[in-house]
């Protein structure tokens, strides 16, 4: 067996083959879709991975508002931010989030698994997040995937 004909096939930006995607969030559990979102963001699902390069899908995530938390985390949930003055923290529940801001609690969900550098920036740049079915990306005809 010859060895030396075996290449490690790093993509860059140039090889990279990028599809559209879509996920469907209704009746799906909010960490579980977000795990799945940040792979295909991601590219891991792809022969090709590099983990220094965008490699991933660009993803549409609808129904944003029908999405799920299981057990009592929707009243137990909290969610922190910080209005940068003194004493300036704020908590909100996972049940207000969803009333107020469906698509931030998505987002909040699928950023906390992207990497905390450049790239994972990049990548959440990838990322579409709609309530309802509608979106603005058919000319892209997006792929339909099923969890």
């Amino acid at each position: 067996m010859n060895t030396l004909s075996y290449k490690t096939v790093s993509a860059n930006k140039a090889t990279v083959d990028k599809e559209w995607v879509i996920i469907d969030a209704e009746g799906k559990i909010l960490g579980r879709l977000a795990s799945v979102v940040a792979s295909t963001l991601r590219g891991k699902h792809k022969t090709n991975f590099t983990p220094h390069v965008d490699c991933g899908d660009n993803v549409i995530v609808i129904n944003a508002e029908k999405i799920l938390l299981s057990g009592e985390k929707m009243s137990d949930k909290v969610y922190i931010r910080h209005t940068g003055f003194p004493g300036g923290q704020r908590f909100t529940t996972a049940e207000a989030m969803i009333k107020k801001n469906p698509i931030g609690l998505v987002e909040h969900a699928v950023k906390g698994m992207l990497p905390k550098n450049r790239l994972g920036s990049a990548l959440y740049r990838n990322m579409y997040v709609y309530v309802g079915t509608s979106h603005p990306h058919e000319a892209q005809k997006p792929k339909k995937i099923e969890l």
